[in-house]
């Protein structure tokens, strides 16, 4: 009778946490960032933003919360371990907060997206991250810092690195009003050069027969291995995060599949067989019709039928001097539309503003 008793308390408890959340079964978005675009340099900016949005057919913005080793919006975790508050230029603004203001006001979702993951630099040698915590440095088979296409990283099998990772989540979880958040090829991620520091190595000899890791980064049981402390650490996103704000959704955004494993240890379709996201938005960046067409297609079979409808690709819209044209968008637009996808998120808004007549129509599609 107890076991029985205890056994209607849990089904209980969890037909309570999973009855608050509603999955959105269609995603019109577009990832709102603070580099190469001046949106958040302003309230006003911000309130304009929303606007072409809104014409746009956008119901889902996700906003850069997590860059450069600084928040956009002032966290206590960062003044008490940094001393830096928020990103220097948005001191006394909170651009997060004007971003879900102004937004929900128009009926539009907010996810907290933190960009920048595990990633500490781009170009700084680690900067104030590793300055502070040398120890937290990501550290490849030659014994240096990781870098990969010039960002820098920390060490995300670091169980300080995972819970500072996880204090700056839900610090945002905790203070805002937000509808979801968003990890993507930073999050959870880290390049498959990394693995050599002495807290990994030590992990892996207790687990091998005191052996020490192959050289060979690629090797494919040391790229599972690893991969699965990543998707441990997907699994306590999810588990925190809910057990947070059990209506919060909660999102990731990595590299394609199997690329994004063999490069960053993502194992994502992992995360979609758990249920450890609410839905995925595989970063589908192609800048030719057939090669989006067969992308996708593979992306799809990597997932069980009946959970295909958490797929929302993201699709380039605007990259330095580039923009799609209205035929190849339209092309991939379409081919979601016939594998069933009932969206897509654009990386990223200024490219909204490039083709304004096409995105009225495109708010009209469904």
């Amino acid at each position: 009778m107890k076991k029985y008793k205890l056994f209607i308390i849990a089904l209980c408890c969890y037909l309570s946490v999973n009855a608050q959340k509603t999955i959105p079964n269609n995603i019109k978005g577009v990832w709102l960032t603070n580099v190469a675009s001046e949106v958040l340099n302003s309230r006003k900016n911000i309130k304009e933003a929303v606007e072409v949005c809104k014409q746009s057919g956008i119901n889902t913005i996700f906003v850069v919360t997590w860059n450069r080793s600084r928040t956009l919006y002032p966290s206590n975790v960062m003044n008490k371990e940094f001393g830096i508050p928020i990103m220097e230029k948005y001191q006394g603004r909170d651009p997060l907060k004007e971003v879900i203001e102004e937004a929900h006001t128009k009926g539009i979702k907010v996810y907290a997206w933190f960009e920048f993951g595990f990633s500490c630099s781009y170009k700084e040698n680690g900067g104030i991250i590793i300055q502070k915590h040398p120890d937290w440095a990501a550290i490849n088979k030659e014994g240096k810092l990781v870098s990969k296409n010039d960002f820098e990283w920390m060490n995300a099998f670091d169980p300080h690195v995972q819970d500072f990772m996880m204090s700056i989540i839900t610090e945002v979880v905790k203070k805002y009003n937000i509808d979801g958040i968003q990890g993507d090829d930073r999050l959870p991620a880290l390049p498959s050069e990394a693995g050599y520091d002495k807290y990994t190595v030590s992990q892996y000899k207790i687990e091998h027969h005191d052996s020490l890791p192959p050289l060979d980064n690629k090797d494919a049981k040391w790229l599972t291995w690893r991969a699965n402390r990543l998707n441990k650490f997907m699994e306590r996103i999810h588990y925190e995060v809910t057990t947070l704000k059990p209506s919060l959704i909660i999102s990731m955004a990595p590299s394609i599949f199997p690329w994004s494993k063999q490069e960053y240890l993502q194992d994502w379709p992992t995360w979609v067989k758990n249920d450890w996201v609410d839905f995925i938005c595989p970063q589908v960046y192609r800048y030719d019709f057939d090669k989006y067409k067969v992308l996708m297609n593979e992306t799809m079979e990597q997932i069980p039928l009946a959970k295909r409808d958490k797929v929302f690709p993201g699709i380039l819209l605007q990259v330095d001097d580039y923009n799609p044209s209205v035929t190849f968008l339209s092309q991939m637009i379409e081919q979601n539309r016939k594998l069933g996808v009932k969206g897509e998120v654009f990386f990223f808004y200024e490219g909204l503003k490039k083709n304004p007549d096409y995105f009225k129509g495109y708010a009209k599609m469904k």
